[in-house]
């Protein structure tokens, strides 16, 4: 792709990202850092685009007209269906956003609406089963936990192995899966220890130790892209192990940390106030970055096994 491509892919990225209105002002601080982040990756101003954005200073018509690929008007698109599921099924702004931009990139065709009705289907699938354990009071000692601390342990490294490797393939809706996966892990380990929790619990969990569901598919998917990965065939991702450093596992690291404040967090009663579970999730987060490399053959070798077919059926399961 050309630069006024990949510059238009991300400036369309972030048009989807506030299109609803409903963006919580820590997920526009996460957005905002995140741009300031990659600044100055593959010539594309961040910043500068996220300001555009903002003051409404870019069209999506003015977008539409940099693309001169079917190729890349496609991973546009895909990329805007992404970060409007990321955070749960799509708002009726959503839906109507995404329609202008099928429209606007001439791509109203049956491969467009399959992709929106799969990344729909992810952000669909339920957190909970049917039959849920009575929650333990806010504030009290929680039971025992049903499952070995141990097991616990080996589920979490499990769950932040595959997240790793779902970061390492090209497809879209691969990096999507991260989220949800990540959501069934933290309740999960919440009803390990007697709590019924639900979609708004978790988000709250994440969104308060810093995770954001837009805001990390677009970080997620924006190295990517820069890192000319997404959206490669054939798993180009998998045959550079040196551009593998462009995502520097953070879905490895984020997944795994996740997975330990939840334990440490439900394990004592939910007593761990915001900046303490803050403090836990930057110390363990930093403990996975120095595992990472540790792990990475693990990610490659699960990331072999899996492909864009598996992943509807593999979050639904997990």
């Amino acid at each position: 792709m050309s630069p006024s491509e990949t510059r238009s892919i991300v400036t369309l990225s972030l048009l989807a990202a506030f299109v609803d209105g409903e963006k919580h002002e820590r997920e526009r601080a996460e957005i905002k850092r995140i741009a300031e982040g990659l600044s100055q990756a593959d010539g594309v101003q961040l910043p500068m685009l996220y300001q555009d954005v903002l003051m409404k200073r870019v069209t999506l018509a003015d977008v539409a007209a940099q693309f001169q690929s079917e190729e890349a008007r496609q991973l546009a698109y895909e990329m805007a269906v992404c970060v409007c599921d990321a955070d749960g099924v799509q708002s009726e702004p959503e839906r109507q956003f995404l329609a202008q931009v099928r429209s606007a990139l001439q791509l109203d065709t049956p491969a467009a609406r399959q992709f929106e009705q799969e990344a729909e289907a992810i952000a669909a699938v339920p957190l909970t089963p049917a039959a849920v354990p009575a929650p333990a009071p806010t504030g009290m000692p929680a039971p025992a936990s049903t499952v070995p601390d141990a097991e616990l342990d080996q589920a979490i490294l499990n769950a932040a192995i595959l997240n790793g490797a779902l970061e390492l393939l090209p497809e879209t809706l691969s990096t999507m899966a991260i989220i949800p996966l990540q959501m069934k892990l933290v309740y999960r380990i919440g009803q390990a220890h007697g709590y019924q929790l639900d979609s708004g619990h978790v988000k709250d969990f994440l969104a308060t130790v810093g995770v954001g569901l837009t805001s990390q598919y677009l970080e997620q998917a924006g190295r990517k892209l820069l890192g000319g990965l997404l959206g490669k065939v054939g798993g180009g991702l998998l045959r550079g192990a040196g551009k593998q450093a462009v995502s520097s596992g953070m879905s490895f690291a984020t997944t795994y940390a996740l997975g330990h404040v939840a334990k440490r967090y439900y394990a004592g009663g939910r007593t761990l106030s915001t900046q303490m579970l803050k403090d836990i999730f930057a110390n363990v987060t930093q403990e996975a970055q120095g595992l990472q490399s540790r792990y990475l053959p693990a990610m490659q070798d699960k990331a072999r096994t899996l492909d864009a077919g598996k992943v509807l059926s593999m979050v639904r399961g997990a």
